[in-house]
């Protein structure tokens, strides 16, 4: 293929962009409201703003060791890349949380005159912030892949996107788990105040939280999937064809994604008693339509009429829509597991809680069959078999299947960042004292968005399991590892500590929460007790102390997971070898994937059982059935949005710092080895 060609990709990237710029400007041009509610917006915005630039600034220290690290060890090239894919990442959250923060108070504005406008301003919101993830994105890897053509510096480049990904998935996910938690317990448990009450100490820290941890830290995350995606083709690619094909065809069906993503954004509309979430469904489905369609053309003449490559792309497209409705079934309050877990809630926390984990639990099932199923079609009808060179071939269709199912990237985290803007809009609208019809409008999006924010991660961790395999493929041609032995010991012992690895993190993460979240708690009462007035409406309460809480434990609990998460691939590569290595990438990939699954449907779950309630199901508001919920929703809340989804990253860091690293590994690994 002509290389002058792949100068388009990038060139899409920056479309992708302009119309996110679009959309922040015509978020901006709606009616923010009454002073009273520009006020509170300022208080989240600032917090929101003022949190991810300390973020930033701490991750600074972390990525110059990095690129010093790189520079040495393996060239100046890659440790650009590396910056740059940390840059781009953080100019996806930046500017994605910038959008949402102006549009959380439109949208409580805009329900004051409907539920149909209130859905244009929030989706228009999220658009935006999807945009940012897949124009950053695609620019990023096209650029550093037309500039040099090596496939190891554009690795660099993934790497820069992971590492910053997982500091701000983890780093989110306890700011805004801290604050909800202690809203939670103190406000709604102890003193029976509403959600989202003024008087509640914790509640701007709390919609700060939305925003750091469910726009950023999502958007974070999907930028280092869907990065990850491309890299893994590109790479494999590169392998199976001399001629360029494979790389070609993995940035244009990207850059399809990005047309494709912005032309089902314009057919999200509300009309006269449609359901949200069929406005928001029939925007992600005409996404998908048109890249299947662009993905059979590209396919055509990309590879000469051979269509196997884009067989591939359709089974991870169809595998990562059933995962997303699984998804949907084991986390809205329209089906029966959740009206399970809000009936079990009558008896109290303790058969909610058991009740949860089962639903959980189960949902792995599915969607492990559906991903094994999009392995299987993915790597045999692209011509893989047991011959090595056929092997790659197939491990390449595994690759474009995970493309193929984050192409539409842009409105997987359009319809995930609608999700907290609405829910800020619903706090807002409670702040300010808005008619209670506001409220209710609010509250129906807001319901939605938790389902489709479980339904991105149901693609987020879909997609990570797709793109750690051809990872995993990519490190074993790179350190000439054949095949894993799994009666050689280094191997096992590769896989006992790659299996335990998202158990340690998840655990860190949670206890991260749970300290977090003691300090804010201990807060929340103190203010009740020492400022006189709150309860009464008479004194303000100090909301600056309690961001300030989450800020800080934020910062402080963050930094040694994601550490690890770099270090020990490493030192297991240098210590054991290589083929213990690989056999820590696949033991992280098994059980990371499970928990992943696991951990996002339970806290969903939990969330949508409490919302069920609260529409007057099972005793409703200030119900025991209710306290039991909030509970619920409480031990889900480090689940779903702290431990759970930072496994995708977690896996795929383990597993692009290993190829990063390669070299390195092949050269001085294995230093146990030659002791013995």
């Amino acid at each position: 293929m002509g290389s002058s060609l792949l100068i388009l990709a990038p060139i899409t990237g920056v479309i992708g962009l302009l119309f996110a710029v679009y959309l922040s400007f015509k978020v901006k041009k709606e009616e923010p409201g009454n002073e009273k509610m520009k006020e509170i917006a300022n208080y989240i915005y600032e917090g929101a703003m003022a949190f991810l630039i300390r973020e930033y600034k701490t991750l600074s220290v972390f990525m110059a060791i990095v690129i010093l690290a790189i520079s040495i060890l393996i060239n100046i090239q890659t440790a650009i890349a590396f910056l740059f894919g940390g840059l781009f990442s953080a100019g996806a959250g930046y500017f994605g949380m910038k959008v949402a923060t102006k549009a959380n108070v439109r949208t409580a504005n805009a329900a004051q005159k409907g539920q149909n406008k209130a859905l244009e301003v929030a989706f228009s919101g999220g658009a935006a912030a999807g945009m940012y993830v897949a124009g950053f994105g695609l620019l990023g890897v096209g650029i550093f892949y037309y500039i040099f053509k090596d496939v190891n510096i554009i690795t660099g480049f993934g790497f820069g996107a992971s590492s910053i990904a997982l500091f701000a998935r983890v780093g989110g996910g306890i700011y805004t788990k801290a604050a909800d938690v202690g809203a939670d317990l103190v406000g709604k448990i102890e003193k029976e105040i509403p959600e989202d009450d003024p008087r509640n100490p914790a509640v701007i820290a709390d919609n700060v939280g939305d925003n750091v941890g469910d726009v950023a830290g999502m958007g974070a995350d999907l930028f280092e999937s869907y990065c990850s995606s491309i890299i893994s083709a590109i790479v494999l690619g590169s392998a199976v064809y001399a001629g360029g094909e494979g790389a070609f065809y993995a940035l244009f069906l990207a850059a399809s994604g990005i047309i494709a993503s912005i032309i089902g954004a314009l057919f999200v509309k509300g009309g006269k008693n449609q359901n949200p979430q069929k406005a928001l469904k029939n925007g992600t489905y005409i996404g998908s339509i048109l890249v299947l369609i662009l993905g059979g053309v590209l396919s055509y003449f990309v590879f000469k009429g051979d269509l196997t490559p884009f067989y591939a792309v359709a089974s991870g497209i169809v595998a990562g829509a059933l995962i997303g409705q699984i998804t949907e079934v084991y986390t809205s309050a329209d089906y029966k597991h959740v009206k399970k877990i809000a009936k079990q809630s009558e008896t109290g926390a303790a058969t909610t809680i058991i009740s949860g984990l089962a639903v959980g639990m189960y949902s792995t099932a599915l969607p492990v069959i559906f991903i094994a199923i999009a392995i299987l079609l993915a790597f045999y009808l692209t011509g893989g078999t047991s011959n090595p060179e056929m092997v790659a071939k197939g491990l390449y269709g595994v690759a474009l299947s995970a493309v193929g199912m984050l192409s539409t990237t842009g409105l997987t985290v359009a319809v995930d960042a609608y999700g907290p803007i609405a829910d800020n809009a619903g706090g807002i609208a409670e702040m300010a004292g808005l008619p209670k019809s506001v409220r209710e409008v609010t509250d129906t999006l807001d319901s939605v968005g938790n389902t489709t924010a479980a339904i991105a991660k149901g693609f987020a961790i879909g997609s990570a399991a797709l793109t750690a395999l051809s990872l995993f493929a990519s490190f074993s041609q790179a350190v000439g590892l054949n095949s894993i032995d799994l009666l050689n010991p280094m191997v096992l012992i590769g896989l006992i500590i790659g299996g335990m690895i998202p158990y340690l993190f998840a655990a860190m993460a949670m206890e991260a929460v749970g300290k977090a979240a003691f300090e804010m708690i201990e807060e929340v009462r103190r203010q009740f007790k020492e400022i006189p007035g709150i309860m009464e409406g008479k004194n303000k309460p100090d909301y600056k102390k309690c961001v300030d809480i989450s800020t800080i434990e934020a910062l402080k609990q963050m930094l040694l997971p994601g550490i690890l998460a770099v270090v020990i691939p490493i030192l297991i590569g240098i210590i054991l070898g290589k083929e213990a290595l690989g056999g820590l990438i696949a033991g992280s990939v098994v059980t990371g994937l499970l928990i992943a699954i696991q951990m996002s449907n339970s806290g969903g779950a939990w969330d949508n059982a409490k919302k069920y309630i609260e529409t007057g199901k099972h005793g409703g508001k200030g119900s025991e059935a209710h306290a039991a919920a909030v509970i619920g929703d409480t031990v889900g809340d480090p689940f779903k949005d702290t431990a759970g989804p930072a496994m995708n990253i977690l896996i795929k860091l383990i597993a692009i710092v290993s190829l990063l690293f390669a070299p390195v590994i092949v050269k001085y690994g294995g230093i146990l080895l030659k002791i013995l």
